[in-house]
């Protein structure tokens, strides 16, 4: 075989279609993650400030050196990571008797 194109071995073959597999995979993970991103992205964006409860508008308000969420439709409250601790910290009274604290 002079000059001419050479077929590729069985072991060829396979190794050649293994790395192809492993490329495509890695690109079809990179989408996903992308994709997963992305729809966290959106998600955040749809229901930033929303009510987990019926969906209305959060707005907040000043307890004491704290600020709380509270829905403009039900009246929820709903404190961010911390608050809870913090509140209760400020005034042992009434909540500090519900909860325990």
């Amino acid at each position: 075989m002079t000059g001419g194109i050479r077929k590729p071995t069985e072991g060829e073959g396979e190794y050649i279609a293994r790395i192809e597999y492993l490329r495509r995979k890695k690109v079809e993970e990179e989408k996903d993650r992308e994709m997963a991103e992305e729809t966290k992205r959106k998600r955040k964006e749809l229901h930033f400030m929303h009510c987990p409860k019926c969906g209305m508008q959060l707005i907040e308000v000043d307890y004491k050196t704290l600020k709380i969420d509270r829905c403009s439709g039900c009246d929820g409250v709903w404190l961010d990571a911390g608050e809870l601790e913090a509140a209760a910290g400020l005034d042992k009274g009434l909540l500090g008797r519900i909860l325990g604290l």
